[in-house]
């Protein structure tokens, strides 16, 4: 079985063996063709999100993605490569801070009850892999947008019952927010969990709506009444 990895330039690897995990194969070379290879993984279960790379222009996890003969694999998008299929985290994860994406101090100590635990159970299984970065093709022009990942945590947080201020954080994401994003549902395509952001995004909006807030795109759609032409 052959495989196409992109370094520097596309290399490829063969081995003789079937039915194996790409992260079994990542170690077959390391250990027998190429100790420089460089991946990350962790625990090897699909629990950690460590070891997200791209095979054949989708975003996997390498500990569950069986490989097929010539798959070809490349880092995950939107990130500073450090070497090989070893990417820089750091800057998704500031999205994190930007967007307040946690539980705020002064919140109420209240006991949830299991329909109120249901509101955002799936958002809390987040295992942080980037791969929604990964996807989101509204980065090649705009590299501040908040993102699937920080915006889901969000709508995590809005909805808890326990959160005194959900306002703030929709008053957060209003710039480089819930409204560049362009509704393509690729991140919740590639979500290895199965959350789709693009569905939080548009609760979000609609907590964006209610608390006053619309979409500026629609807004520089407005008419000129002065001549009676579009105004862009």
């Amino acid at each position: 079985m052959k495989i196409n990895i992109q370094r520097k330039n596309l290399e490829f690897f063969e081995a003789n063996v079937h039915d194996v995990t790409l992260l079994e194969f990542f170690n077959i070379i390391k250990q027998t063709q190429d100790n420089t290879l460089t991946y990350s993984s962790g625990c090897r279960s699909g629990v950690c999100g460590s070891c997200a790379v791209r095979v054949n222009g989708k975003e996997v996890l390498a500990c569950t993605h069986k490989v097929q003969d010539d798959d070809t694999i490349e880092p995950l998008r939107n990130s500073k490569i450090i070497r090989d299929l070893v990417v820089d985290m750091d800057k998704a994860y500031a999205f994190n801070k930007k967007a307040k994406a946690w539980q705020s101090k002064d919140s109420n100590n209240i006991l949830l009850t299991p329909d109120n635990e249901k509101i955002n159970e799936i958002q809390t299984d987040c295992i942080m892999c980037s791969s929604c970065y990964s996807a989101c093709p509204v980065y090649t022009v705009n590299e501040e947008f908040l993102g699937p990942f920080s915006l889901t945590r969000v709508w995590r947080y809005v909805s808890d019952k326990r959160e005194l201020t959900p306002e703030e954080k929709i008053n957060t994401i209003q710039t480089n927010g819930v409204w560049d994003c362009t509704l393509c549902n690729e991140c919740t395509v590639v979500c290895p969990q199965g959350i789709s952001s693009k569905a939080d995004i548009e609760k979000l909006r609609t907590r964006s709506a209610m608390a006053g807030f619309s979409d500026p795109n629609i807004q520089n759609f407005g008419m000129n009444f002065s001549d009676g032409s579009p105004s862009f």
